[in-house]
């Protein structure tokens, strides 16, 4: 069986330099029927244990430490066994939340992660976060971008530990030159394409989104 991509929606809140939202997440669980990797333990770490349905976790992908797509992922990792993986650039905002759990590995730009026979390259794609990553699944025709790429722009880079010129280069050099039919799953709300996001990078840097 050839894997699949399921969507789980969970909410909770974001916390950064003194502020606190209200935020729905997307945890993306990839693989087929015996084995699989959640890509973003937002919230809800028994929802997310029910959603894999008895399937054996192989890892837990961090797109990024901010805290609404790291926090399940302590209690995630006990009850499965899996590994928890986190760019080593996203450590200082990793300890904020988790300062007694360090992630069980590191994830580097190029590195292959493969499940249910599918590959996943990590793509390093700072500026939302020092340590963001995007993972591309070729055979699924899909990057899963986290908080980096959104349908109508880039993410947030008005925060602590952000940057918005490298944002841009990221997206720029990485995703943008992705086949354009393929499908940008997100950290939060709905999926695009790289053809709808691609002719709108000149707009985002005049408006310094």
């Amino acid at each position: 069986m050839s894997a699949r991509i399921d969507r789980l929606v969970t909410s909770g809140t974001f916390s950064l330099d003194g502020g606190t939202w209200d935020v729905d997440n997307n945890v993306w669980i990839v693989g087929d029927d015996e084995e699989a990797i959640v890509i973003d333990a937002a919230h809800d770490a028994a929802a997310i244990e029910t959603a894999l349905a008895g399937r054996t976790l192989r890892a837990i992908v961090c797109t990024h430490a901010h805290d609404d797509h790291i926090d399940a992922a302590p209690a995630l990792a006990a009850a499965t066994g899996a590994p928890i993986l986190l760019h080593p650039d996203d450590l200082p905002l990793w300890k904020l939340t988790h300062p007694d759990r360090a992630p069980d590995g590191e994830l580097a730009d190029g590195q292959r992660l493969t499940v249910a026979g599918t590959e996943l390259t990590v793509l390093h794609t700072p500026g939302h976060a020092p340590g963001a990553v995007c993972l591309y699944a070729p055979d699924l025709a899909t990057v899963f971008t986290g908080d980096t790429l959104f349908a109508g722009g880039p993410g947030a880079t008005g925060r602590s530990f952000s940057h918005f010129p490298t944002i841009v280069d990221s997206i720029r050099g990485k995703l943008l030159t992705l086949p354009p039919a393929t499908e940008v799953r997100t950290g939060h709300g709905d999926s695009t394409t790289i053809a709808a996001e691609a002719p709108h990078l000149d707009e985002w840097i005049q408006r310094g989104h």
